[in-house]
């Protein structure tokens, strides 16, 4: 692949350079005839300046005569308006100086007039040569910027061509860095592929000589233990399974699919083609809005509205043929049951075709027969009615083989196996046909609508249905072009798949017993996927002993802590039971303390009105008091314990008794600090509970891995024998490929260097021709 990509690029790029090479040829001789032509128009130039010259320096001259003339003339002027009164004074005394003076005067004015017409011509000669002069300025400067814009345009050519050339090396030295690079690449894979090559070699002779010895062996077990050999008689080896190959099934379903996609593409036309021919009957050469059709037409276009329930059903069939292929069948000639509707259909469709084939000629003829009709038209008419009937014959004669083609499926002997090859090259060459005939029909049809649109009477409807009809011919065209390719691609592939089958090569005898073989072939497939399924996981037996010991000893630690756990429940809910207790308690407590507080208030608000007698009274019983307490503290102090499930109280006698607020608090604080022991007991049991749990999930995880990855091994070793036969012809074929490639990039490589030369040196070339052409421009 990669060297057919440089191929084809190498290719692009020798077929830009010949072009470019062309246009930089052209571009030369452009520039040389400019050049010529500029040169030859300076000369010119040259010439006109040293004429005009010549002339303003003739015009000076005539100029400064004329001038000396007029001073002349002037001059005679006053010495003849002198001379005329002398002249009558002296009239009478000299007759004889008068006839002088008359004679000197004619000689003066035939000098004179000579003069002034000498003056009026050279002026006349004067205008016309500087009217001359500048219309040849004019033209000349125009001519002039013409040739500059034209060289600049030139040079500006010249200049992207150097700019093209130059990008276009660069490219070309990157390519040939990355081909060197990839040579290199492909040099140490070919030194790979030698050792691989060395490898498998050794690989392959271990493998035969296994495999020969495997062969030998397995030959002496069938010739002493097998009693019955089935493949003798024809009638039971068509009934065995043959081998699935999974491959040829994928391949032939994708084949199956792409002819179903280009059948679905070509339904869609000829409906459309058939429709839009029956809306042009109704319009032209008589629109059936205006005027009545003829009987012809008419039954004509009754005949093309049932195109839909002929054309259909092809999609149909192709659709049954391709749901039929699948992945456990075995596809071959004579299990292709669907193909006979898919013929069926067709030959319906063939019937169709010739149903209305003398009308479409007759329909033809009626055109050609108006007044509307010109002799290009009715030509073309004549040319679409031949391209009609060839159109009918392909679809017979592809019918013909595709019936032949279904007959396996149905009649044992309808067709031989050894005519299948010819069948199928016939069936080639007819789509081949048919593809040949819708581009004479687009061909001819595309004239016949650009003849009718120049017609007077053409309406907007006929035209737009012409387009439309002609769209739908260039789709034709183009489905049996993809057709006609797609089967001439697979036709080696249809008769080598023919084969596939039962190995004797006498093929299945019967749509009967292929169809046994398709029934024992899912039985046998049953049977192997029952074998496959996997069997109740088991534990060896070293290992199931350790882990029953591991599983005592857990279940021992397991009950100890469930005794535990039992035992702090217990507990907790008697610490709970006794909070409660001490709790209505502390109550209890606290709503006897509010009582006494507002007995006192009570006792102080009855004694504030009387002050005196209270103090009086306190004095009194003051004394008792301090007697009761002297008397209280000779009797000897004994602490007391209370004990309980929560812990040990001591207590002291009510006379050494705290108040009330010390004991509550001395009370709660050590409730609170035994329930904070016992739930981090709690916890601690729990957190060790999860802790193994979670141990042994990780565990059985574990082993569901483990287990998992000895399957995909061993699932890969297996692949991996299978694919050491296959890899052994690849190496062959790949050092080979390998070696064609790298003579092939030397080839390029040289090929390169050599059109690389070659265009630096036009390039050089192109360099200097250009200075000199901006060096000229500069100069002129």
């Amino acid at each position: 692949m990669a060297s057919a990509e440089l191929q084809g690029k190498y290719q692009k790029l020798a077929q830009e350079y010949s072009k470019l090479r062309a246009q930089n040829q052209v571009l030369k001789k452009g520039v040389v005839d400019e050049q010529a032509s500029s040169a030859a128009l300076k000369e010119q130039l040259k010439m006109k300046d040293q004429s005009l010259r010549k002339l303003q320096q003739e015009m000076d001259s005539l100029t400064f005569r004329n001038l000396q003339l007029a001073k002349r003339v002037e001059l005679l002027q006053d010495e003849l308006a002198l001379s005329e009164p002398r002249g009558k004074k002296n009239k009478k005394s000299g007759e004889s100086s008068s006839q002088l003076s008359q004679e000197q005067k004619s000689v003066f004015d035939e000098d004179l007039q000579k003069k002034i017409e000498e003056n009026e011509r050279l002026h006349i000669q004067f205008f016309e040569a500087d009217e001359h002069h500048r219309h040849v300025e004019a033209e000349l400067r125009s001519r002039l910027a013409t040739l500059e814009t034209e060289a600049a345009q030139h040079q500006a050519v010249i200049d992207g061509l150097t700019r093209k050339y130059m990008e276009t090396i660069e490219k070309l030295q990157n390519d040939k860095a990355k081909l060197e690079v990839k040579s290199q690449t492909l040099e140490k894979e070919a030194k790979e592929c030698r050792l691989r090559t060395e490898e498998c070699q050794l690989q392959l002779k271990n493998l035969h000589e296994d495999l020969s010895g495997r062969l030998e062996e397995s030959l002496s077990i069938i010739n002493e233990k097998v009693p019955f050999n089935d493949t003798k008689c024809h009638l039971y080896n068509a009934l065995n399974v043959p081998l699935h190959n999974r491959r040829h099934q994928l391949k032939m379903r994708d084949i199956a699919g792409q002819a179903l996609a280009f059948v679905q593409d070509l339904v869609p036309a000829l409906l459309n083609f058939h429709t839009y021919t029956e809306q042009r009957i109704q319009i032209f050469p008589v629109d059936s809005a205006i005027d009545a059709i003829s009987p012809l037409n008419q039954k004509f276009s009754q005949y093309l509205h049932e195109n839909a329930s002929y054309v259909r059903p092809l999609e149909e069939g192709m659709l049954h043929l391709f749901e039929s292929i699948t992945e456990d069948t075995v596809t071959v000639l004579e299990t292709t049951v669907k193909l006979k509707m898919f013929s069926d259909h067709l030959t319906s469709y063939v019937r169709f075709l010739r149903k209305i084939l003398p009308y479409q000629l007759k329909s033809l003829e009626e055109e050609c027969d108006s007044s509307l009709c010109t002799p290009a038209l009715r030509a073309r008419n004549l040319e679409l009615s031949q391209d009609v009937k060839r159109m009918t014959a392909v679809f017979e004669k592809l019918q013909t083989y595709v019936t032949l083609l279904a007959l396996p499926s149905t009649e044992p002997d309808g067709l031989l196996r050894t005519n299948y090859t010819s069948v199928l090259t016939n069936v080639g060459a007819a789509l081949h046909g048919f593809h040949d005939v819708m581009k004479d029909i687009s061909k001819h049809y595309s004239q016949k609508a650009s003849i009718e649109h120049e017609l007077p009477t053409a309406t907007q409807k006929l035209v737009t249905t012409n387009d439309c009809i002609l769209s739908s011919a260039v789709t034709l065209t183009n489905g049996a072009g993809k057709i006609a390719s797609f089967f001439g691609n697979n036709v080696d592939y249809f008769i080598a798949s023919l084969s596939y089958g039962p190995k004797t090569a006498s093929g299945f005898i019967s749509p009967l017993s292929a169809e046994c073989m398709l029934q024992y072939k899912k039985k046998a497939a049953a049977y192997m996927k029952s074998l496959r399924t996997p069997l109740a996981e088991s534990v060896p037996y070293g290992e199931a002993v350790a882990n029953r010991r591991v599983l005592l000893s857990s279940t021992e630690s397991r009950e100890g802590l469930a005794q535990q756990v039992q035992q702090s429940l217990e507990k907790i809910s008697k610490l709970e039971q006794e909070k409660e207790h001490w709790m209505l308690e502390a109550q209890l407590a606290k709503i006897k303390l509010e009582k006494e507080n507002q007995r006192i208030a009570d006792k102080l608000r009855s004694t504030s009105s009387a002050q005196l007698p209270g103090l009086a009274q306190e004095n009194a019983t003051v004394p008792t008091a301090s007697s009761q307490e002297e008397a209280a503290a000779k009797v000897p102090t004994e602490p007391v314990q209370h004990t309980s499930l929560v812990g040990m109280l001591t207590r002291m006698p009510d006379s050494e008794a705290p108040d009330v607020e010390s004991r509550e608090d001395l009370i709660k604080s050590h409730y609170m600090a035994r329930i904070a022991e016992l739930t981090s007991q709690l916890q601690l049991a729990d957190s060790k509970s999860v802790h193994f749990y979670a141990e042994c999930r990780a565990l059985s995880k574990r082993l569901a891995l483990a287990e998992k990855s000895k399957e995909t091994l061993t699932e890969e070793m297996r692949l991996a024998s299978q694919n050491i036969s296959r890899l052994q012809d690849e190496l062959m074929t790949t050092k080979r490929s390998y070696e064609d490639q790298l003579s092939m990039m030397s080839d390029h490589l040289c090929s390169m260097n050599e059109t690389l030369s070659k265009q630096r040196e036009e390039i050089d070339t192109l360099k200097m021709s250009s200075k000199g052409n901006s060096k000229k421009t500069r100069n002129r």
